[in-house]
């Protein structure tokens, strides 16, 4: 009888705790609180003991706390992308290889044309217009003169009007006191007439006032001036003040060595 009931207690009925059940019970609630107790994300210890599971509030601190690395590297890889591709843009350009056909024959042709200075310019030109007797102030304002009237007109033309001027007296004080009329018909047929008489009026009158009947000494106040252009600002640069500034005449020998 003894031995059987010992038995029944160690068996027991089904619903029933007995003394080894409870003895594990405990041992069970003592490993869950070990292994607990490590923190979240221990992994097992010793013989097979198995982490708890993070509750849901504890699971997205723990995604707070630590991003993701794949986000980061997919930043990473768009910025390098771009910084290539701003490295290519900065490449400086070619510069272009095109010239024009055969200039260097044509240069040679022009040279060789030009070699026996027999054009009306060579003799006609700004540089034989204005009295080289007269004073310094005189002279400059006589070239500046000759180019104003020079313009759409030939030499020829150009070198009459002016000796026609010079016969009379050409100076700053001279051209003011002379009427319009006058002034024109002394000047003509040199091109567009008209106009020319008003600019050089107005010139005369501009340089007497501020520059003491002389001419400006820059290219910026030449062209300021009624009637002057940049053209006749750099020949009279050179002709009046012996100051290489730019190029006067260009368009017919870049015609030339452009039409091969």
């Amino acid at each position: 009888m003894r031995g059987r009931a010992s038995r029944n207690v160690v068996t027991g009925a089904a619903g029933k705790c007995s003394p080894q059940d409870s003895s594990m019970n405990a041992t069970g609630v003592r490993m869950v609180t070990r292994s607990r107790s490590r923190g979240p994300g221990a992994g097992p210890r010793g013989g097979g003991e198995k982490a708890a599971p993070l509750w849901r509030g504890e699971a997205a601190a723990e995604g707070r706390k630590s991003p993701s690395p794949s986000r980061h590297r997919r930043k990473t890889q768009k910025l390098n992308v771009a910084y290539d591709r701003e490295e290519e843009d900065t490449k400086p350009p070619r510069a272009p290889s095109w010239e024009p056909r055969d200039w260097r024959q044509q240069l040679l042709n022009i040279r060789a044309m030009r070699s026996g200075k027999d054009a009306p310019v060579d003799w006609l030109g700004v540089e034989h217009c204005y009295d080289s007797d007269a004073p310094p102030k005189v002279r400059r304002y006589q070239v500046l003169l000759s180019l104003m009237l020079s313009s759409q007109t030939k030499d020829q033309v150009t070198a009459g009007a002016m000796q026609r001027l010079r016969a009379r007296g050409l100076t700053v004080d001279s051209i003011l006191q002379t009427d319009d009329s006058t002034l024109g018909t002394l000047i003509y047929p040199v091109g567009f007439w008209r106009s020319k008489v008003k600019y050089i009026k107005q010139t005369s009158a501009i340089l007497q006032q501020r520059y003491g009947g002389d001419i400006p000494d820059s290219v910026a106040e030449l062209v300021a001036l009624p009637g002057v252009g940049p053209k006749m600002a750099h020949l009279a640069m050179a002709v009046a003040w012996g100051t290489v500034s730019g190029i006067g005449e260009r368009h017919t020998p870049t015609r030339r060595v452009g039409q091969g």
